[in-house]
């Protein structure tokens, strides 16, 4: 006779929430592309509401893609409704990670600060996000403190890094 399976506690579920929607491929793809986005559109803005307006208006439609994408590829498998239904899921990480982003530009702009220093701030921000995933995957993985220190900084240096290449190639 088997045993009843528990179910998940509320940490868990907070957890698996978590997981999905800032530690997925998609999430930290979004991450990086809307911090590149932000980068890019700093050239051509005239105000922190119009860079941000511009990003988040690009994010979208990058979301739209992947949705579509992730959509035609299952949609034979699984129908149409349940293929879009996981696209939404599976992509939805992309949204979701660059809100602490979104946050911070506002913040920077309701506090008066220059377009520069928003920009600034939200790269300091993606930073932050990416050495915590980092740190978060090495934990995961029983690094020891140093190791997990190293990764998390490694992971975010690599992010920026790419947000750079971005903007190096726009």
């Amino acid at each position: 006779m088997s045993e009843p399976v528990a179910s998940p506690s509320r940490g868990q579920r907070v957890l698996a929430w978590f997981d999905v929607r800032f530690r997925s491929p998609a999430a930290i793809y979004g991450l990086i592309v809307f911090t590149a986005f932000v980068t890019i559109a700093e050239d051509h803005a005239e105000s922190i509401e119009d860079m941000l307006a511009t990003s988040v208006a690009s994010l979208v439609v990058f979301f739209i893609a992947h949705v579509f994408a992730h959509t035609l590829t299952e949609h034979s498998q699984h129908g149409f409704r349940a293929a879009l239904r996981n696209a939404i899921r599976h992509g939805a990480g992309m949204l979701y990670a660059s809100v602490p982003s979104v946050i911070v530009l506002v913040v920077s702009d309701l506090a008066g600060a220059t377009l520069e220093d928003a920009v600034d701030n939200c790269l300091l921000t993606a930073f932050i996000v990416l050495a915590v995933l980092g740190y978060h995957a090495f934990q995961s993985r029983r690094a020891p403190f140093l190791g997990r220190i190293l990764g998390a900084v490694a992971t975010a240096m690599l992010g920026i890094f790419i947000v750079i290449l971005e903007y190096g190639f726009h």
